[in-house]
């Protein structure tokens, strides 16, 4: 344990998140705040929600964007934090092809920027938000953390850059961090309070859930040649409160003085775009229509990710495994935000 993080308590510590007004960044702060701690806020609301940080969070949110040197010093300055959990980033695979500036001017350049200034601050751990779009086309499944990386669009490589400017940060100045690199994020808050509210929507689950509203005339599946059992793609779904709480436990093990690691996020078990259909179908009980399409560039037919490290290392035990439970709590939200 280095001197920086001797002081510090797993509990009962004010912890920043960035990106705390998005879908799974928000979880995180309800997460954290279940767990004891005081809670910031920080977000540019391109794409989070202002009210659910005030109104139904309610914590402190500071309107801002990680480029913002002079704030992040300000900030860091007038309050005591002691790590920070970082979901700040765009996230659109298709928009980062067409604007990859944009990807890594706010990925790479704002992440960057954010962690000079808990250099500079003396903050010494940060809980990092990355992908498993860092591999790339896997070739061993259950993917591990030791896979090959090899990132096919320019969200994954800033990603995967930003991993590796984080390792050579903990080497020049001892900056920590936990890497989760987690797959599809999915669900919303069992007690209906936080969920999945996207503008464009890009995500299967809610895309289907609009369309049993009425919002949407139908969902588009995209191939079905693929060598599966039933020729469509299998993803690997993870429960977004899932997501949170391991951030959480990722936190205490770098308050507690952990070393830097990469850990996946992911249930191990994968379900095919059809499956997800008819779950939805069936939590639903309205019709959903689907029109066939022909395959996306650059879609592996499988991704699904090992689980094992997360499990020994932080002791992190999923709770809602089971694609009806994800889909029946994602629905319950849908239906409160878009009825």
């Amino acid at each position: 344990m280095t001197d920086r993080s001797k002081h510090l308590e797993p509990t009962h510590a004010t912890i920043l998140v960035t990106g705390g007004a998005g879908y799974i960044g928000s979880h995180a702060v309800l997460a954290l705040k279940q767990s004891g701690y005081e809670v910031i806020v920080l977000d540019n609301l391109v794409y989070g929600h202002r009210e659910l940080v005030e109104s139904v969070l309610q914590v402190e949110l500071v309107v801002g964007d990680t480029n913002d040197r002079a704030l992040l010093d300000d900030l860091f300055a007038s309050r005591s934090i002691a790590a920070v959990l970082h979901f700040a980033a765009y996230a659109y695979v298709g928009e980062s092809v067409l604007e990859p500036a944009k990807y890594y001017r706010n990925n790479v350049v704002g992440t960057l920027t954010l962690l000079e200034a808990m250099h500079t601050a003396r903050i010494p751990a940060l809980v990092f938000s990355s992908t498993c779009a860092t591999y790339g086309e896997p070739t061993i499944l259950p993917i591990p953390e030791d896979h090959p990386q090899a990132p096919i669009n320019p969200y994954g490589r800033s990603k995967w850059m930003v991993e590796h400017i984080l390792n050579d940060f903990e080497r020049a100045y001892g900056l920590r961090s936990v890497q989760f690199r987690y797959f599809n994020a999915a669900g919303a808050d069992p007690a209906g309070r936080l969920g999945e509210d996207h503008d464009p929507e890009a995500h299967l689950i809610p895309l289907l859930l609009l369309t049993a509203l009425g919002k949407r005339e139908s969902v588009s599946l995209f191939g079905t040649d693929y060598p599966t059992a039933d020729g469509t793609c299998i993803r690997d779904y993870i429960h977004v409160m899932d997501l949170a709480i391991a951030h959480v436990l990722g936190l205490e093990y770098l308050l507690k003085g952990g070393e830097t690691t990469v850990i996946n996020l992911g249930n191990g078990n994968g379900f095919s775009v059809r499956e997800v259909i008819e779950m939805a179908r069936l939590v639903t009980q309205r019709p959903i229509a689907v029109r066939e399409s022909t395959r996306r560039p650059g879609d592996p037919p499988v991704l699904v990710g090992s689980s094992a490290k997360a499990r020994q290392l932080l002791g992190w035990q999923p709770q809602y495994s089971d694609l009806q439970t994800i889909i029946e709590h994602a629905w319950q939200w849908h239906q409160k935000r878009h009825a």
